[in-house]
């Protein structure tokens, strides 16, 4: 385990290459907040009291002759880590828990379109650690803090699991871009909020400092009940998010309005009619198609929405529960 000065130095780094970051922006750009030494020593605080809770749900993988990582996220076991650590349903997989201690853990499925997979360790009597994740994949916002655990590397029992102190960089519908520095074996581990909750998992690893990438929980949300029967996804209608199902317009009066809902839609199903206007989402005030759809985008399948709408000069409220539509290939 790392000592508090060790600790200490890392989040000063992390300071000092913010600042750098910051002195390097175009000109004319608008400068990024500088972190206090107050700031630093509160978040340093916070990852040591969570650290020892949520670093015994993560494990390091072996499979294929690569090493990767992962997180456990329910007691009986079920894992996640990235799609291409196993690369296929039923691949027997070595785990190795930070105390040294294997077992072994069986691929479910793969969401191949994002890099997301799910896992099964094998049964035992007891429950496994684990981790919560989070389905408020919205409050992934940049400028948020984060920290990354991982094995890079490799399993080493005597170094034991590597922190990362960062912040996000970038939020896309499937995705966080981190400036949390990543290194082989860290594909598949976890990366946390302050609340010690799952907000994504490392995917790729890139050069740049700030484009390391991580699957958000979008699509393991999105694809659970698939990833669960061992399904591979390939390709998506929609692209990214939960489906909705209806079709929006700017009217002459500057408001969105549903133009059209389709068949069999979740939207359809809760009541949504063409020509509403949809006021709000959740209690956040809609103004343009670009911010709605960036909005249902960001949640995912089984997630329900509070749409505000506007329907013959009266407002009203529905639930929808959003869906998913997979492609046949």
């Amino acid at each position: 385990m790392q000592t508090r000065t060790s600790f200490r130095f890392l989040l000063f780094s992390v300071l000092l290459a913010g600042q750098v970051r910051g002195a390097e922006q175009r000109p004319g750009a608008e400068k990024a907040p500088k972190t206090d030494v107050a700031t630093l020593l509160r978040i340093q605080n916070d990852v040591q009291k969570l650290l020892p809770r949520v670093r015994t749900a993560l494990v390091a993988i072996q499979a294929g002759g690569g090493t990767a990582s992962g997180v456990i996220i329910s007691p009986d076991g079920l894992l996640l880590t990235a799609a291409h650590v196993p690369g296929a349903p039923g691949k027997e997989m070595r785990v190795i828990f930070e105390d040294g201690s294997v077992t072994t853990a069986k691929s479910l499925g793969l969401d191949k379109t994002t890099d997301a997979a799910l896992a099964q360790l094998k049964k035992r009597p007891k429950p496994w650690p684990y981790v919560k994740l989070s389905r408020e994949i919205i409050k992934a916002q940049p400028g948020e803090w984060c920290f990354a655990l991982g094995h890079p590397g490799g399993f080493d029992k005597d170094r034991g699991p590597l922190l990362r102190v960062g912040k996000i960089i970038k939020q896309t519908a499937n995705s966080l871009h981190t400036d949390c520095v990543l290194m082989g074996g860290d594909s598949g581990g976890p990366l946390f909020n302050f609340s010690g909750e799952v907000i994504g998992i490392h995917s790729q690893i890139w050069e740049g400092r700030d484009q390391n990438v991580h699957v958000s929980m979008a699509p393991f949300l999105r694809s659970w009940d698939a990833m669960e029967k061992s399904q591979v996804i390939k390709v998506w209608s929609i692209g990214a998010g939960g489906y909705l199902g209806v079709a929006t317009g700017m009217n002459d009066d500057l408001e969105l309005e549903v133009m059209d809902v389709l068949e069999s839609s979740p939207a359809k199903k809760a009541g949504v009619l063409a020509g509403d206007v949809i006021l709000s989402v959740n209690g956040e005030v809609m103004t343009d198609q670009q911010q709605f759809s960036a909005t249902v985008r960001a949640r995912a399948a089984g997630d329900t929405l509070r749409i505000g709408l506007r329907t013959a000069g009266k407002d009203r409220e529905l639930s929808v529960k959003l869906a998913q539509k997979p492609l046949e290939e």
